[in-house]
This record gives C-alpha cells, structure tokens and sequence, in this order.
C-alpha cells in the first residue's frame, strides 16, 4: 500500500511540473542567490523612480472582520491565529495580498496626487496548488499610488502599464550587459487585449489556453477587464469585487521559453469608487461587506482615489534567470518527491 501511495502521489506532481529537456542552469546556488539580490535592487530602484512612490513598511497581518485583507477571488482561507487574552483574543489574519491596506495608507500619509508608496509583501497562501509557479509563500512589491478622479480610464491604466514594462526592458537590458550568457527575451511594445477580445479571438480554448497562445505569440502582453461575465457566460477570471474596477484591471503576462508557457507577473488595476463598489458587491453577492470597516470608509469618500497592484518577486527573479522551478529562487515548503523529482532532473529548490 504504501509502495501503491508513493507511486501515486510521485505521478500527481509529475502531472503538476514541467521538466525542460536538457535543462541545466547557468548559475549554481550561490551565484543564483547574488543574482536575485541584483534583480530585486535594480528593479526596485527603477521602479519607484518610474512611478513615483517611496518605499514604506507594511503589515504581515491584519485585524479580521475589517474588509481590509484581500479577499483574492474569494475561495482561499486566510492563514489566521488569535491573540492573547489581554486582548479579548483579537483574532488577526496574515494578509494574503496588500490591496485595501495600501488605499489606507495613502490617505493616513497623506499621499499627493502623482505619488505613491510601495512595500515588500510577504504572505501565506496555503491553497495553493504546488508547481513550477505557484508556492505557498508569497514575495511581491505591492504598490499604490494616488489619482484624480478624472484619471480613472483606459488611456491612464494603459500608460501606467508601459510605465512598469519599461523597467522590465531596462532590466533585461541589464542583465544582457551583466551576464555572458544571458539572452534577452522581451518585446519592444507590450500588447494590450480584452477578455473579451481574446475570447472572441480563441472561443474553444479556456482561459489559460487563450493566455498560453496570446503570449506566445506577443511574448508580453496586458490583457484586460478581469472580474466580469464574458458574452460565453463565463468569467475570464475571477477578481474580488472590493479593490479593482473590473473594467479598468489587468494582468502582465510574459512568454516563458523555458516552461513554454505564459508566465503572469504582475496584477493591477484602476481601483472602485463608491459607484462601482456597490455595483460590483451587488454582482458578486457580496452586499454584506458593506458593513465592514474598509467598505464604509470607501463609502462615506473618506479613502482616495487610486490605482495599484503587485509584482512577483520571486517570478521576476525566475524569468529573468530563466529558472524552470520557483523553488530555484525561493525558499519555502516542497513535497519530498518534488523535491527528489527536481533534483533528478538538475533543478536545484532552495
């Protein structure tokens, strides 16, 4: 039986990850670890030159029952504990993402118009399944930066894109003058698409095969308006309802020669006002979190007006040094026989 188990589970995560024929990294251990670092400052650098924002501390978890911690698409559990008795055992939760902190943030700084913030986000997400991209710790920049009112539209998200692919381009310039070996694989131009657009363009595929074939064939692109019900009657993905306006979000996504898949890299989005609040918490089911301490801030207009999202460190660091496994520049939890499987196959987890 348990020579049958082992068999069994062995065969699900070979189902779950890729193994590049003949792959081989360029770097060891430690000089993989020296590149990260190099990645990570001189992407954080230009990045908060590009978009004006000032590095500032961030929380691990939050009070629960506030609506301040990212609810993601609404079916992960936050990891959460209680605290000690003096404080009426305060439940708190680690955050999952930073999305409804940050708004606050802003407006508790006192942020102007055209500047913003950004943290390192660290969080748990235990409902993950396990592969090549996904891990159970989460590492991200998470950024916020304040608008007019008049700013939320396409035209303004769509500048703020090629703001951000502009520090990848510089970034992949720079590690081709950095490392011998390295091979630039990033377009001049990021292409932009609906879900809907790119529904109609591949209608028999499911969303993540119309992902696979649009970055393919574009090698970066931003594809848009994620959270509503296409003309199929299904959803290109799901968004919670309570930090981006479904039509003015989207996710950069990447071509990634050595998984040959895409590879998303970042998430953001033009954030709800009180309108598209209650319109999205209406279509969503979700009427009940306006309630909620974050929900009547936005409510009342007491919260800015913004635009924000995230960027995957360790997916970075990943493209960049073409990796094929997250676990190469990342150290968190593996299964054994991932574990033995990569190292079978030369793919050295942390």
């Amino acid at each position: 039986f348990i020579l049958y188990f082992s068999k069994l589970l062995r065969s699900d995560l070979m189902n779950n990850i890729v193994i590049p024929e003949g792959y081989s990294s360029d770097l060891n251990i430690i000089e993989t670890q020296k590149a990260i670092k190099e990645i990570k400052d001189f992407f954080e650098t230009n990045l908060a030159n590009e978009l004006n924002l000032t590095r500032v501390s961030a929380p691990l978890f939050v009070k629960k029952n506030t609506g301040i911690n990212d609810n993601l698409s609404g079916t992960e559990s936050p990891v959460s504990f209680s605290l000690s008795e003096i404080e009426n055992f305060e439940q708190l939760e680690i955050v999952q993402s930073l999305a409804k902190w940050k708004r606050i943030a802003l407006k508790n700084y006192g942020i102007s118009v055209g500047e913003g913030i950004y943290t390192d986000m660290n969080a748990i997400r235990p409902c993950e399944t396990l592969d090549n991209i996904h891990s159970i710790y989460v590492d991200q920049w998470d950024w916020e930066r304040v608008i007019k009112n008049e700013d939320r539209n396409e035209k303004f998200l769509t500048d703020i894109v090629k703001k951000i692919f502009n520090v990848f381009k510089r970034t992949d310039e720079y590690l081709s003058r950095r490392f011998l070996n390295y091979k630039k694989s990033l377009p001049e131009k990021v292409f932009f698409i609906s879900t809907q657009e790119l529904e109609d363009m591949f209608p028999n595929d499911t969303p993540k095969e119309r992902e696979h074939k649009i970055a393919r064939a574009k090698k970066a692109v931003f594809i848009t308006k994620i959270g509503n019900v296409l003309n199929s009657g299904n959803k290109h993905d799901t968004r919670s309802p309570d930090y981006d306006d479904w039509n003015l979000n989207g996710d950069l996504i990447f071509w990634n020669p050595i998984l040959n898949s895409s590879l998303e890299l970042s998430s953001m989005g033009i954030r709800v006002n009180k309108e598209i609040l209650l319109n999205q918490l209406k279509l969503s089911g979700n009427e009940d979190r306006k309630t909620l301490n974050y929900h009547k801030m936005l409510l009342n207009d007491e919260l800015p007006f913004t635009i924000g999202g995230g960027i995957g460190q360790s997916r970075i660091c990943m493209f960049f040094l073409q990796k094929a496994h997250i676990g190469e520049v990342q150290s968190s939890f593996w299964p054994y026989e991932m574990l033995k499987i990569c190292k079978e196959n030369k793919i050295n987890l942390l």
